[in-house]
């Protein structure tokens, strides 16, 4: 393009003289515009890498962390591989803290509490009882009829209904048996105290179940129920005061029940009152008896004395009466006077008779009786 004369050169030649640049052409200025694009694209690329490195170092740190899992202290957990336990025996087991797995699906975790009791509940054998009731311990209304498929109950021996109810508390022992070798063992516990309550049930008639002998039922339930978790290999321990049974007539024979229940515990404090009586009575006839023996046997131990000392005492006299029979006489009649006199409250002395003859001796040995005078009415 030619210059135009009116317009001022833009590339006016410099003042001092020297001859002025000529001006980039077209490969130049492509070949700058080339180098900042090249220099552009290297920073963003050094940009990009770095980013890149970051996000690897940060999924390699997610990786890694994601994987950190913490078991409890009341816990134990066991790592699954593709659904198999790893490890073997004991080593299967986690104990509390933290370790760690390969992410999911690879690796699974799962945690079973061994540290923590467990309750399960039977009310299969129960009457339909709404949880406010059960709360308050409000029975049901009697309906003179059993709801099928709603009120639960077992069959004693002699062939009665009874409700029974259980309440049993574990804690898993063997945690690999528990959770692994069964589908469900929470359910399978459940079957077998609802079995327990039935072979109990029909191992008692209903007065023993629900009256006379509960402990009995109860220990036979526990032993049912240590027998069944010990034959399938549960996995569990259950203590025998942790398993709670409860027994209850029908709702519409209660008071039947009561009745008998109310007069056999007065025949049982009759027999009491009775057996205590006769207790009592025979107690006091061994005393009297005792006391009886022990006098007569006072007794004769003194009378044998006696007769010794009397036995005694004549054979010493015997010699004397030997030497003069009639003297000795006299003397034992004299003592004997001597005796009687001094015992005797009136004595009465007679004077010789006249004819000489010896008066009949009378002695009053006690005072008759005075007899009452009776008085006669004076004559008015």
């Amino acid at each position: 393009m030619a210059n135009n004369p009116d317009q001022p050169d833009s590339n006016p030649p410099p003042a001092d003289g020297t001859a002025a640049p000529k001006p980039p052409d077209a490969q130049e200025r492509l070949r700058g515009v080339e180098d900042a694009g090249a220099q552009a694209l290297s920073e963003a690329l050094r940009s990009t890498s770095t980013i890149v490195k970051v996000l690897m170092v940060a999924l390699v740190a997610a990786f890694i962390f994601s994987g950190v899992f913490t078991v409890k202290p009341n816990e134990v957990a066991v790592k699954l591989r593709l659904g198999k336990p790893v490890g073997v025996g004991a080593g299967q087991l986690l104990k509390p803290g933290l370790h760690w797995k390969l992410p999911y699906p690879i690796d699974d975790v799962v945690a079973i509490p061994v540290g923590e009791s467990h309750t399960i509940k039977s009310t299969a054998g129960w009457y339909a009882q709404s949880p406010e009731d059960a709360a308050t311990g409000r029975k049901p209304q009697p309906m003179g009829l059993l709801r099928a498929g709603v009120d639960g109950y077992t069959l004693t021996g002699d062939g009665n209904i009874i409700h029974a109810r259980a309440t049993m508390s574990y804690r898993i022992s063997d945690p690999i048996s528990y959770w692994f070798n069964f589908s469900n063992a929470t359910n399978l516990l459940q079957h077998i105290l609802d079995n327990a309550l039935a072979y109990a049930s029909a191992r008692f008639n209903a007065d023993d179940a629900l009256y006379r002998n509960k402990l009995s039922y109860q220990e036979t339930v526990q032993s049912r129920v240590y027998e069944m978790v010990e034959k399938l290999k549960v996995g569990v321990t259950v203590q025998p005061r942790e398993v709670r049974v409860d027994t209850e007539p029908p709702v519409d024979v209660t008071e039947a029940f009561n009745d008998v229940t109310r007069a056999q515990n007065q025949g049982d404090i009759k027999i009491q009152e009775a057996e205590s009586y006769a207790r009592g009575a025979t107690n006091r006839a061994f005393g009297e008896a005792s006391v009886i023996l022990g006098g007569a046997i006072t007794s004769s131990n003194s009378l044998l004395v006696t007769v010794a000392a009397e036995a005694d005492r004549f054979a010493k006299l015997l010699p004397r009466y030997q030497a003069n029979p009639d003297l000795f006489r006299r003397r034992l009649l004299a003592e004997t006077m001597e005796e009687v006199l001094t015992n005797a409250q009136y004595k009465l002395f007679l004077p010789q008779r006249a004819d000489g003859k010896q008066w009949e001796l009378r002695l009053q040995l006690s005072k008759p009786p005075e007899i009452p005078k009776k008085e006669t009415p004076k004559p008015e």
